[in-house]
């Protein structure tokens, strides 16, 4: 096992172990200690990019552990450049996360570190059942600190996000079982050519939890389309409500509304992301025959969500509301980049998961600053806030031109190459979805208008600026944010490469 296989181990398992010992620190050294243990994994993290070779598109750094000794159970980790941009944000917003939570709030630390252990156990995980597993038990965390540090319906918020988003990936999980099944009984029939030569010793102990993604995607010429159709529907199911996609996405105003501020920062900026991934990891490569036959409903749907959410965004009377609409549009977007098939629709969608995760956290942030001070999120609370909070007003801008997609930040690289690789596939729904733009546009500056523009009220004068600490979370993401709007060539050619490893995977095995 090499250096870094240990290393992908490593980024799962240190913030799960880490987190243990905060169960005995006291609340005035909480902080502190997660702060350090966030702050060593995102330094592990920039290792394992320094040490990831951009020139190749295949898995890299592939851990291999059978966990029982009998090869029942494998633990299979591996990163590639899809995965590694999405381990980086996992391990940035956590660490700025952590940073943000003003009070010595032990619990709520506790969970973030559990989360993003959980979560470099989804994007690197290789295999099924590893997979699911880590999807499914990222709820927890999320569950805990929406009931215990939210406001307002909280309990409701949270056990309606926890209901949904359970239930949905229960129904995703008959789908892995169906479609391992149906694998099961094709190899034994003898039907493929994998039977003696690659899987026979496999399949011959019933080890089909072992299988890796690949190995899945490699049965999807041999299984009939109607098993197809009923897996297709099963595992959307549990991505749809996840991202959300509309019309799967009731949860979401409860849930992102009255979670706390850092609880609205890890579901914006993380865990919508696993959506999207499920998507791109699950569907594109396990079923490349019955993808194509979906595009125009899916299409349409991600079309929806860019209009209809851009929309609900525009008439928000809240902060929080109106950026979890904002999220919900720009994922729109991406999803029709992955929905094109294509390396520039591809690659952008997932650059995309990348810019939005810098965004919305640097938005929810920004929000959750003005709300420590004076306890509202609420837009008509606040007049003129640019008068006595000049450098949040500035941060605010800048995090909002991004967001619009303005040319020269990261939003707009993304969204970009998303509606260039759809526009190959339907220039009118890619017209159409262009309207995010003059939406996002419209709800951002008006939201900028009304809060730090005219004559400040009283609220508006007694508040802050900035202390040292806000700036440097904030000074993060905006030099990230502008960097990789301008130079952002370090992220796109490692996913290039590896969305066309995927895209060379996704091509039906009859046709080879």
């Amino acid at each position: 096992m090499s250096s870094g296989s240990y290393l992908l181990n490593l980024l799962v398992f240190f913030p799960l172990l880490a987190a243990l010992p905060m169960f005995k620190i006291g609340e005035q050294h909480a902080r502190a200690y997660a702060v350090v243990v966030a702050g060593i994994e995102l330094l592990l993290v920039l290792c394992l990019w320094f040490l990831f070779d951009s020139n190749t598109g295949n898995l890299q750094f592939q851990s291999n552990t059978d966990l029982l000794g009998n090869g029942l159970f494998l633990f299979i980790l591996a990163v590639d450049g899809i995965s590694l941009f999405l381990v980086i944000l996992n391990a940035l917003v956590i660490f700025l996360a952590t940073l943000a939570v003003y009070e010595n709030k032990k619990h709520m630390l506790l969970s973030l570190l559990l989360l993003e252990g959980i979560l470099m156990g989804v994007f690197l995980a290789q295999t099924l059942l590893v997979f699911y597993v880590f999807w499914e038990v990222s709820l927890l965390p999320v569950l805990y600190m929406i009931g215990r540090f939210g406001v307002k319906d909280r309990v409701y918020s949270g056990l309606k996000f926890f209901i949904y988003t359970f239930l949905a990936s229960l129904i995703m999980l008959v789908g892995f079982l169906y479609w391992a099944y149906a694998s099961y009984l094709v190899v034994r029939s003898g039907a493929t050519p994998f039977s003696d030569a690659v899987w026979g010793s496999i399949w011959g102990s019933n080890a089909i939890w072992g299988m890796t993604f690949s190995d899945f995607a490699k049965m999807s010429a041999y299984i009939p389309l109607q098993t197809q159709f009923w897996v297709f529907l099963a595992l959307f199911a549990g991505i749809a409500v996840k991202i959300p996609i509309f019309p799967f996405h009731s949860w979401m105003p409860h849930a992102y509304g009255n979670a706390p501020i850092v609880g609205s920062v890890v579901l914006s900026a993380l865990l919508l992301k696993m959506g999207t991934y499920a998507l791109v990891r699950l569907l594109l490569p396990l079923l490349p025959h019955l993808l194509p036959q979906f595009l125009l409903p899916l299409s349409l749907l991600a079309l929806c969500m860019v209009i209809y959410a851009g929309i609900l965004a525009c008439v928000q009377t809240e902060m929080k509301r109106l950026i979890a609409y904002s999220s919900m549009s720009h994922m729109g977007v991406a999803l029709l980049g992955l929905y094109a098939l294509n390396v520039e629709g591809v690659g952008g969608a997932i650059f995309t998961m990348f810019s939005h995760g810098l965004v919305s956290a640097g938005l929810f942030m920004l929000v959750g600053m003005l709300y420590q001070r004076s306890q509202s999120s609420k837009i008509v609370a606040y007049q003129g806030v640019a008068h006595s909070m000049p450098a949040f007003a500035t941060c605010f801008m800048f995090v909002l031109l991004a967001n619009v997609g303005m040319p020269l930040t990261s939003g707009f690289v993304g969204e970009f190459l998303s509606l260039l690789g759809f526009f190959n596939v339907s220039p009118l729904i890619t017209l159409l979805a262009g309207s995010t733009i003059i939406l996002s546009a419209i709800y951002m500056l008006n939201l900028y208008r009304k809060v730090f523009l005219g004559v400040p009220n009283r609220r508006s004068q007694a508040l802050k600026d900035l202390c040292g600490r806000e700036k440097f979370i904030l000074a993060t993401l905006i030099v990230a944010i502008l960097f990789f709007g301008i130079y952002p060539k370090p992220i796109l050619t490692p996913i290039e490469k590896s969305v066309q490893v995927l895209l060379n995977t996704a091509q039906p095995l009859k046709d080879q």
